[in-house]
């Protein structure tokens, strides 16, 4: 259950950026997006340390809204698709799945 919780904590986390995003271009429903998802998606993640270690699931959480959120801003923001960011991107996401198997 606890994984669960990382899982959704690090979405909302993506959903959070998506209105911090939206926010930035004047567009002021994204405040409550990213107030509500950030404050779900800290409370998730303080349920998942209660019984994992910290620093797997703080480093799986920030994996999921880095690559969430850099895959969000490329494909629904026109943002760069250069191979060098793909690259890094799955290293990112390598690192949390190793983090996520070691524990």
């Amino acid at each position: 259950m606890a994984w669960i919780a990382v899982f959704i904590a690090g979405c909302l986390e993506v959903v959070g950026v998506i209105g911090m995003k939206r926010l930035a271009l004047k567009k002021w429903d994204g405040a409550f997006y990213m107030i509500i998802s950030f404050c779900i998606s800290l409370w998730l993640l303080s349920y998942a340390m209660r019984t994992l270690p910290m620093g797997t699931v703080y480093g799986v959480w920030t994996g999921i809204g880095t690559v969430g959120s850099t895959l969000t801003g490329m494909f629904l923001y026109g943002e760069p698709k250069e191979w060098k960011r793909l690259l890094f991107i799955s290293m990112i996401l390598g690192s949390a799945v190793g983090l996520k198997l070691l524990s």
